[in-house]
């Protein structure tokens, strides 16, 4: 870490006091990376293919055509990075396990290396203080998958199951929660509809067929990770926005209601409900996923936590696409609406509408176009994003919805997946030629409000 002259450090000022003063006792302050964005390490110790590192070679795919091959070093940088998050004073660090690594062909034989990569990042973790909160897919299926279908092939589902039990059997024990994916709509619409993520396929029905079995695979391998007397709280992370429609005609609160049964119905309807979205499956038609006996019951296993992933609100139509800086709002550097009710509005209506286990905010964050300046890297906007979506948070909170945790994407600026590395969501800057990680005024920021909480809970205990 560089070091940053005492003056130039955001600090704990009255009005980030009286933020902290606004959440729980036990509430949980975290950071959040995923595997394919900043290990690195692809071809060493035994790691395989993942349908990433494929399409990163096909031309186009990737904006500045980059790839994961290095990305942040993590995987050789582990222990700096661990000690890292440590200086944040959070008490909770969330990552995934790259599934090619700890098991090169997605079947078969375990890889040995991969797995004491794991070990010793979950052991670096404890020894700190820091809680280890896995996810066990965040979209780097092994590519040997692929050519059979990948999540199209209902043999997948199995495949990962067998994948979530050893990893619990393997890691379980000093977890602190394990989720089985990381934003299934992701993976689904962009990976496999859109075709602007992994895989690149463009198919509405392999899309919806793809979605089911990711489902099921969550609930088939809670199934099989509470076989094995897993302890961990167990869940799943789904990114979700209210849909608002563009105008008050019928047409476009028509369009604005489909979407969100297409976005946040369609997950959240068969997780706690058992069953898919009546309008959705009527407008998807021969679209709809093939659906077995029994599969809506292993898809709605009792959940111990619901992750929720929060960046911005949709606002849906049948005009053109809504510009949001013609209209005049402030945008993040992906071109995202700032739009912070939204969050509290999201948790409201789910909690309204659903009967929830607990919540926690498994990602918010924004992207902006960060400079090294005298050796620190002043971010002003994240820091007024990240005070705005804490607060909207708390607003959820005092309406009386359980949120218990809430992690801040990103810990490092990384690879950004189909945006190579030409957008940063990390509090902490990296300098790609040296990996030198140099924390942001936002990492200063949220390190003085996690400091704050802590201070307040031993002021309380």
């Amino acid at each position: 870490m560089s070091s940053v002259p005492h003056a130039a450090r955001p600090g704990a000022d009255a009005a980030t006091a009286s933020l902290v003063r606004r959440f729980p006792p036990g509430f949980l302050w975290g950071v959040a990376t995923s595997a394919f964005q900043i290990e690195g390490g692809a071809t060493e110790d035994g790691r395989g293919d993942s349908i990433w590192d494929e399409f990163c070679r096909r031309s186009g795919t990737i904006k500045d055509a980059s790839d994961g091959a290095i990305a942040c070093d993590h995987y050789h940088r582990m222990p700096e990075d661990v000690a890292l998050v440590s200086s944040l004073n959070v008490g909770a660090y969330r990552f995934s396990i790259s599934w090619p690594r700890v098991q090169p062909l997605g079947a078969g034989a375990w890889n040995e290396r991969g797995f004491g990569f794991y070990d010793r990042l979950v052991d670096e973790l404890l020894r700190r203080g820091v809680e280890p909160h896995v996810t066990l897919y965040h979209w780097d299926l092994p590519q040997a998958l692929q050519p059979g279908g990948g999540w199209l092939n209902r043999d997948t589902v199995d495949r990962f199951v067998d994948y979530a039990a050893e990893v619990g059997r393997r890691l379980g024990d000093r977890a602190a929660s394990i989720a089985t994916h990381n934003e299934p709509w992701v993976v689904s619409v962009l990976g496999h509809e859109a075709g602007i993520f992994a895989p690149g396929l463009r198919s509405q029905k392999t899309a919806m067929q793809v979605s089911h079995h990711l489902l099921l695979s969550h609930g088939r391998a809670l199934q099989a990770l509470r076989a094995q007397g897993q302890r961990a709280p167990l869940g799943i992370v789904l990114n979700q926005s209210p849909i608002h429609a563009a105008t008050d005609s019928p047409e476009d609160r028509a369009k604005a209601r489909l979407d969100d049964g297409l976005t946040v119905r369609w997950y959240m309807d068969p997780l706690l409900l058992g069953t898919y979205p009546a309008d959705v499956l009527e407008f998807l038609g021969p679209d709809a996923p093939e659906v077995t006996d029994g599969d809506l019951a292993d898809i709605a296993q009792p959940l111990d936590f619901l992750g929720i992933n929060y960046y911005t609100r949709n606002v849906s139509g049948t005009g053109a696409p809504r510009d949001p800086v013609a209209a005049g709002t402030e945008v993040t550097d992906m071109g995202w609406e700032v739009f912070p009710d939204g969050l509290s509005e999201l948790l409201r209506r789910l909690h309204a509408d659903y009967r929830l286990p607990p919540i926690y905010i498994m990602e918010n964050g924004a992207a902006y176009p960060d400079r090294l300046v005298d050796g620190a890297v002043p971010d002003p906007d994240r820091i007024r994003y990240l005070r705005s979506h804490i607060s909207a948070t708390a607003d959820a909170i005092a309406s009386g919805v359980d949120v218990r945790g809430y992690f801040v994407w990103s810990l490092l600026d990384n690879f950004e997946w189909a945006d190579g590395y030409l957008k940063r969501f990390g509090i902490v800057y990296v300098d790609y030629p040296t990996q030198r990680r140099i924390p942001k005024d936002s990492a200063l920021w949220y390190r003085a409000f996690c400091l704050e909480h802590n201070l307040r809970e031993r002021r309380t205990a």
